[in-house]
């Protein structure tokens, strides 16, 4: 018997080095390991010992006697990347993490934001220094994607904030919610206080589509319905149009494959879990029958991940509906598939959309529809969306890259909703540089970089805002680690300024600027209001979703 990683896994890699036998892939050294869409275990190299069961985040990790049905492929899915990438043993020493001298005192470290990569930022920090670190974010509740961004039926995927939560039990972090660098407290105080700052603000904003209509009511972007849907007290008050039969995403990532499972799926499913209670309320008054995800490249190209696509076989209620036509591939592409060597991965997600091709239709059911080769061209509307007009595409090789060009067949869709998901991009933050093109602040494994190119003396950037927006959400651990390793080698060779104000000015400072401020003992109590009303619903939590009503509850 073996362990197999399935749907859920984060990328984490913490089960890597938990493994006896080294039969975990890819490892953090190799250079598939940051674009991979999961880790696999080679079922006739593991021992059955479940070490990687107690490292694993996010509960991925099964018995291959224990999986459900629902995920029971994954046991080849494990298997065949070893097919493709034979196991070769990594038994070589594990180096070292580098820790500073005692006698150099305690290094302090402010952290702006409270997702994953702050909170695996904070993680290491905690882990190999004698450290006190100060976690600001602007919202009153921490975790960031974790509690705005996963989508709502995906449950497993959100335990990784129970190892934040276990791991931040000490003083020795301490939380600053519901504070805003730049209002409460600015950049250079931060550094008056602290030997270092560690930006972790992901990319908050989105890209745009860029065509005419862009901008008319119910024309939105998937960031927006997500974070309603999630409750997120920015998006509580927003108003989607839900009346028409059909929604339009453009773009077909995982974020994309989550909005449309939002809004195909059965609201009473959606009740068992943690869905923001107003977003839930206009889903069941929902008379959207059809989504259409639109992508500008082929089935080989789509930006989901097999995992997620393979998820949606088991939606009670919804076909997904491929058109075989849109699965002739072009030349490149035939010749990529046919490779003996291809990944199995991007086998995968052709065959399954050749099932999805041959698969069930039902006319009672909702429908998911995936549409290749198309990009959008126009909004059309009147004074709101009543459709939208899309051009299809065709690929062509281009420096070795397979890009999208317009032809010249043009299609419109009826709809009242259109959702961009195309992408994230990052905002400057102030006092810092800021690459606009990228939308990152430029850095070196870390290391803030001035526009001369020398290193920004006690600061860094970790996640998004560093790498850009790529990867899952256990990506930022790697990333983490490399951030921090540069932050305690400038602090063990003597490059940080030590802080002239100590951590009760640092208290005394914010208090006096923001007295709503939310610190442990009122995120607790936001945590056990939404879990308590949460039992009493048969659910997670209920999640408060206003400024007000977080506040209050962080009061008692």
């Amino acid at each position: 018997m073996a362990y197999v990683i399935t749907q859920r896994c984060c990328n984490d890699a913490s089960c890597v080095s938990e493994c006896p036998v080294d039969c975990i892939r890819p490892t953090p050294d190799q250079p598939d390991f940051a674009t991979t869409e999961m880790l696999y275990i080679d079922p006739d190299t593991c021992i059955d010992c479940g070490a990687c069961v107690d490292a694993c985040p996010v509960e991925a990790i099964f018995s291959e006697d224990d999986l459900p049905a629902s995920l029971a492929r994954f046991r080849d899915i494990n298997a065949s990347y070893f097919e493709r990438h034979p196991l070769e043993s990594n038994f070589d020493p594990i180096k070292t993490p580098a820790r500073p001298p005692k006698d150099l005192g305690t290094l302090r470290v402010a952290i702006v934001g409270a997702g994953p990569a702050a909170c695996y930022a904070a993680d290491e920090l905690l882990r190999r220094c004698d450290v006190e670190v100060e976690m600001i974010d602007r919202l009153p509740t921490p975790w960031g994607l974790v509690r705005a961004g996963v989508a709502p039926d995906h449950p497993g995927t959100k335990t990784v904030s129970k190892l934040f939560e276990s791991a931040f039990r000490r003083e020795t972090l301490q939380y600053y919610l519901n504070v805003e660098v730049g209002t409460h407290i600015s950049h250079e105080e931060l550094l008056e206080h602290h030997h270092a700052v560690i930006y972790a603000v992901g990319a908050s904003s989105d890209r745009k589509m860029g065509v005419p209509g862009e901008d008319l009511p119910g024309s939105h972007s998937a960031t927006e319905f997500v974070a309603w849907y999630n409750g997120h007290p920015d998006y509580a008050d927003r108003t989607f149009d839900l009346s028409g039969e059909r929604a339009v995403i453009v773009g077909n990532g995982n974020v994309a494959l989550d909005v449309a499972r939002v809004l195909t799926v059965d609201p009473d499913d959606l009740a068992k879990t943690d869905i923001a209670d107003h977003a839930l309320d206009a889903l069941r008054g929902s008379n959207i029958r059809e989504v259409v995800v639109l992508g500008r490249r082929g089935p080989l190209q789509a930006a989901y991940t097999s995992p997620e696509f393979l998820a949606l076989v088991h939606l009670k209620g919804v076909d997904v509906i491929v058109d075989e036509a849109d699965l002739a591939l072009d030349h490149a592409s035939q010749e990529l598939l046919d490779d003996p060597m291809v990944e199995p991965s991007l086998k995968l997600k052709y065959t399954l959309a050749e099932e999805y091709a041959g698969g069930r239709r039902d006319p009672a059911n909702k429908r998911i529809v995936f549409r290749y080769l198309a990009s959008p061209t126009a909004v059309h509307g009147a004074d709101k969306v009543e459709s939208l007009e899309f051009v299809h595409n065709e690929l062509f090789s281009e420096e070795g890259q397979l890009v999208a060009r317009a032809t010249d067949r043009t299609e419109t869709l009826e709809t009242g909703l259109v959702l961009r998901s195309i992408g994230y991009k990052g905002e400057a933050v102030a006092d810092l540089p800021f690459d606009e093109r990228r939308g990152v602040v430029p850095n070196e494994h870390g290391r803030v970089i001035a526009a001369d190119g020398a290193p920004v003396n006690g600061v860094y950037v970790s996640g998004w805002i560093k790498r850009g927006p790529r990867g899952v959400i256990g990506s930022n651990r790697i990333d983490s680690e490399e951030t921090v390793e540069q932050l305690i080698g400038d602090f063990t060779s003597g490059k940080l300024v030590a802080p002239q104000k100590d951590r009760a000015a640092l208290k005394a400072l914010i208090g006096e600027r923001q007295q709503d401020l939310v610190d442990r003992d009122g995120w607790k109590a936001i945590d056990a209001a939404e879990k308590t009303a949460g039992k009493a619903a048969g659910r997670p939590r209920v999640k408060l979703t206003t400024r007000e009503d977080l506040l209050k509850a962080a009061r008692g």
